[in-house]
């Protein structure tokens, strides 16, 4: 879908190479991650979590191994990040166990490493161009992984309309990431993007009936007060 306005657009200077194969590789540890997450956990659960620490970790580690400046706006994003994932756990662990969380905090890692790659990336690249080169290159290799273990009878099992759904969704928003960064601060585009983890923990209660009560999305509120503060701060 991607490719013909990939090519309508082409732009990849030299330089962008080598971050397109880096985020490619970590887009392939991120999808694997997210599906292991959500075959094991609710969305409601996984989504704020991943999300929600994804900037969180972005700050750790410019302010622990790159020395940047940090502030107590971004010390008190960081500290209700921490409760909202705590209230969206569960605040007597029914809701989510802590292997749980701990994979969605990994796919969280994961995001937070494609992010600051790309981040640098898309100077040298147009973004049309440069999602469809790593996401499609991942998605690549996920057809021929699938194709290897169970021949084609396995791979068109697969290809159902909710992977096409997804892989549009995924391809478009995040083209819509890349996009607005060219356009907007990178603190304004992160907060908003961030509000997703209000909406995600919204639908998994009331769309894909999870058993998630209002601590869930009040954790979810939480999460998002905090990444806002750690992008404006």
């Amino acid at each position: 879908m991607a490719l013909p306005f990939a090519l309508a657009r082409w732009h990849i200077e030299p330089a962008a190479w080598p971050f397109v194969a880096i985020s490619s590789l970590i887009e392939v540890i991120y999808f694997g991650l997210l599906v292991a997450a959500y075959q094991r956990a609710h969305m409601s659960l996984v989504y704020p979590i991943a999300r929600g620490s994804a900037p969180v970790f972005v700050l750790l580690v410019a302010v622990l191994l790159l020395g940047a400046p940090t502030s107590a706006g971004q010390v008190a994003g960081v500290a209700l990040v921490g409760l909202g994932v705590v209230l969206v756990r569960g605040l007597r662990g029914a809701t989510g166990h802590w292997p749980h969380v701990a994979l969605a905090l990994a796919v969280g890692i994961s995001i937070a490493a494609y992010t600051v790659v790309d981040k640098e990336g898309i100077r040298y690249a147009d973004p049309i161009a440069y999602v469809t080169l790593i996401l499609g290159l991942p998605g690549i290799v996920a057809v021929a992984w699938v194709a290897a273990r169970g021949g084609a009878d396995r791979l068109r099992r697969a290809i159902t309309p909710a992977a096409i759904a997804g892989g549009i969704f995924s391809i478009t928003a995040y083209a819509l990431v890349l996009i607005a960064l060219t356009q907007a601060p990178a603190a304004s585009v992160a907060a908003v993007r961030e509000s997703s983890v209000v909406i995600a923990a919204i639908l998994g209660v009331f769309v894909l009936r999870e058993r998630a009560g209002p601590m869930r999305v009040l954790g979810a509120l939480v999460v998002a007060a905090g990444v806002a503060l750690v992008v404006a701060a």
